[in-house]
This record gives structure tokens, sequence and C-alpha cells, in this order.
């Protein structure tokens, strides 16, 4: 059962990232959501044949109640029907954090959870380029390209996750097709993103980017320049297979945040500020920021510090805070590669999270749960941990020699 039951975590992480491209509609929903269902049915039967649960850790409390405060906002909420959908949505998505905590044991299950993620990125860049190769796509002339049923922004958000994780796997994987492949993605990745267009998703990929060559050089140096001239060729192609219509827009970066509205984030924002300082302190109940704010009902806020503060307010946003507080100080407890690489993950969510509402995506809550884990597994195994991602292959017990008589 404990093997099944990361077999089918290893799953989630791979379908988190192309999730809303394969939807089966209700009741059943997309590829995650199917598969957390089943990984939940798999958990609760570990842990009665075990009879014991994991203590669990300062993040899984203030998740636990984040939760919880947003299922009593029921009580105040604007909109209590929305709120009511939300609990559940909540609960989808958070729920990982429990489940990769509870089974996730040893270094070795975290690297095929990362692993999984890597290969679920690698997807979606795949189906974001076939977006662009189709004859349909060319024909409309579009200017950002994406996976069926996704959103561009979330696109390229979750394709900028993957290049540290990438990056990682590079170094300290010990088959050379495994590195192949996680170094691969880097340039795949980054045609994705291009093709996006996604200005927020472009600038944090900068950083993703950045992120994995300090991991590479802190790895290798002479190796890491290799890697980079390889890449800088790469990325000179890249450039040239990406439309011009696709570059213009990101070319309007400087434009945007020197003297424009962010797309008319501003304007959003602003709206949710009002609506904050009516309710400042219990907030309007989950999932109402457009109602609170006035908004067309299918905006959201662009911002999850704003989303949480408006729909929790500040009692909402110190929990939250208080999660991202811990979030840090498990990847501080880490070295070396892996902390480089979950630091980058980390500082990436955050820029991406001041241009988008990710409070309920089942992505942010996959990377808090492995940055949960291994925060905890260098407390408990710093050596096993250290070794695992270290770059280097272990030299295993000395060869032992008979005696000759």
């Amino acid at each position: 059962m404990q093997k099944l039951t990361m077999i089918l975590l290893m799953l989630y992480a791979f379908a988190v990232p192309w999730e809303y491209a394969v939807d089966l509609g209700e009741p059943l929903g997309n590829a995650a959501r199917i598969d957390g269902i089943l990984m939940l049915l798999a958990v609760v039967p570990l842990m009665l044949l075990q009879r014991r649960m994991r203590a669990p850790g300062a993040m899984q409390w203030l998740v636990l109640g984040l939760y919880l405060y947003f299922m009593c906002s029921y009580f105040w909420t604007l909109d209590p029907l929305t709120t009511l959908e939300k609990m559940r949505a909540y609960f989808q998505v958070m729920m990982v954090i429990w489940i990769a905590w509870e089974v996730m044991e040893t270094p070795e299950n975290l690297r095929g959870v990362v692993r999984a993620l890597v290969a679920g990125c690698w997807v979606l860049a795949l189906l974001t380029a076939l977006s662009y190769a189709s004859d349909s796509a060319m024909a409309a002339e579009r200017v950002r390209y994406v996976a069926e049923g996704m959103d561009p922004n979330d696109v390229a958000r979750f394709l900028d996750f993957g290049f540290p994780l990438a990056a990682l796997l590079f170094a300290t994987e010990e088959s050379w097709t495994a590195r192949l492949l996680a170094i691969g993605y880097v340039p795949m990745g980054l045609t994705a993103v291009l093709l996006t267009a996604s200005r927020g998703g472009f600038t944090a990929g900068l950083v993703a980017l950045l992120g994995s060559a300090i991991l590479l050089v802190s790895w290798r140096p002479r190796a890491a320049s290799a890697v980079f001239a390889g890449l800088t060729v790469t990325a000179g192609a890249v450039f040239l297979y990406i439309p011009g219509e696709s570059l213009a827009r990101l070319a309007t970066i400087p434009q945007e945040v020197g003297g424009g509205d962010l797309n008319d984030r501003l304007n959003i924002w602003m709206a949710g500020w009002h609506a904050f300082a009516k309710a400042p302190w219990w907030g309007y109940g989950a999932g109402t920021y457009t109602g609170a704010a006035a908004l067309s009902p299918g905006d959201t806020a662009h911002n999850t510090v704003m989303a949480v503060l408006v729909t929790g307010g500040v009692v909402g946003l110190i929990i939250f805070a208080t999660t991202m507080v811990a979030a840090g100080w498990a990847i501080a407890k880490t070295t070396g590669l892996l902390r480089i690489a979950l630091g980058t993950t980390f500082a990436v969510w955050i820029i991406t999270s001041m241009v988008g509402s990710v409070e309920e995506n089942r992505m942010t809550w996959l990377l808090f749960a492995l940055i949960a884990v291994a925060g905890r597994l260098a407390s408990e195994e710093p050596d096993r941990l250290a070794q695992a991602f270290s770059g280097t292959k272990s030299a295993g017990p000395a060869p032992q020699l008979q005696a000759v008589h």
C-alpha cells in the first residue's frame, strides 16, 4: 500500500502541470483531480494499516488552520454558495500538503516526485509547442499559444518552476539519459514560455534561469561553462522559432512596469483595496474577491496577497504569510544544490504570485509540500539527503581484501 500511494503521488506531480489539458468534466474533472481522489483513497487505508500518523510539522498545522479559517468564513461570507464551493476546492488542492508529508519517507521518494514534476513540465512544454505548430493556430495568427484548456500565465508559471528542478536533476542524476532529459527541458521550456507571451511568466523565467545557472556553477564550474555555451546557441535558435507577435508583446514589459496599468491589474487591485478597507479584519469570505471588489464574475484578483487580504482579511493574511515563513524556514534547513533549487523555485513562486492568484492552485501546494518534506528530511536524515542531491556519486563501502594464508 505504501508503494501504491507513492506511485499515485508521483502520478499526481506528473499531472499537475498539464492538468487542465485533459478534463473529463463533472463529476471526474481534470487529470490531477482524478489522481488526487485515488491518492486520498489509498492513503487513508495505509494509515489504518500502519496504525499511526506522522506528527505534523509547522506547515501542516498552518495550512490546516488556513483551511479551517476559510471554512469558518461561511458564517460571514458575502456569497455563501461560492464559499461553500471553495471549501471543496481548497481541500482538493491543499490535501497534498498532508499526503506528501505522510507518504514521502526518504530522499529517494523526494527525488522521485521531483522527477515526475519535471516530466510533467516536459509534457506541458510539448503541448504548448504543438499548439503553435497546429494548422489552426497558424491560420488564426494568434499571439499567445498554450495547451488546450490552459491559461497562458499559468502555463508560463508552471514551466518556470521546472527550470531549477531540471538543473538539480541534471547535476545529481547518475544516468546520462536522465541528465540529458533534464537539461533538454531548459530550451524546450524556454520555447514554451516565450510562446505563451506571458510577461510575468517571462520575467519570472529569467529569475528561474539565473537560479539554475547559480546551481550549475556551484556544482561544477567547468562543466557549467560547457552547458552554458550549448544553451546559448540553443537559445538563439529558440528566438528564431518564436513568432514576432509574441516577442513584440514581451517587449512591452518595460512600458507596462514603467507607466502602464499592468494589463488593467492596477485597477483590479485598487478595487480590491477599497473593498478591504470596508472589512479589514475578517474579510468577505472564501472566493468572494470579484463580488467584494465589484468586478466581472470571470475575473480574479491577479495578486495572491490581495486575494487573501480581501477574502480572509488581516487574520487570513497572517496565517497565509506565516505559512510562507514556514516554507522559507524549511528551505533554510536544506543545504547545497537542493537549497539553491528549492530557493529559486520559491522565489519564482513569490514573483508570479504578485501578478496572479495562486492560493487556489494545485501547483502552489505541491511545491510547498515538497519544500516541507525536504525540510523534514534535512532534520531527520541530513547526511543521506545531502548525498542524494550532492551531484557526486556515492563511493559506497570500501572493498575488503581477503587475507592470504
